[in-house]
């Protein structure tokens, strides 16, 4: 899927969510608030609201009014979990039918250059 047609709410949420796959926001951590990561993206603070309300959704955030969001307890476990569905279902097909046609197979990707 081509991330530039996504709408941009939907494009900070693959980045949050790709940051909390990667480390950056742990479990348990605090979430920059909407009006800080609003500004670090040069987002409209209503779309980043958008975003984080689909984590709020999903429970993978804990809101703490006056204090901030949260990464829940699990949420990477269950990000993981969904982001291979989405890869399997959506992109490897894709992927498999280009290495297909450029004549490559697995061993070819892990070989060092």
């Amino acid at each position: 899927m081509n991330r530039a047609n996504l709408p941009v709410y939907l494009r900070l949420r693959d980045e949050i969510c790709a940051a909390i796959l990667d480390g950056h926001y742990p479990e348990g951590t605090m979430l920059p608030s909407v009006r800080a990561y609003a500004a670090q993206q040069g987002a409209n603070p209503l779309t980043v609201a958008k975003a984080y309300q689909q984590f709020q959704d999903e429970g993978l955030v804990i809101v703490q009014r006056g204090i901030g969001m949260f990464v829940a307890p699990d949420a990477v476990e269950t990000l993981r979990t969904r982001e291979k569905e989405v890869f399997l279902k959506e992109e490897w097909p894709e992927i498999a039918l280009r290495m297909r046609r450029l004549g490559l197979n697995l061993a070819d990707l892990t070989k060092k250059a």
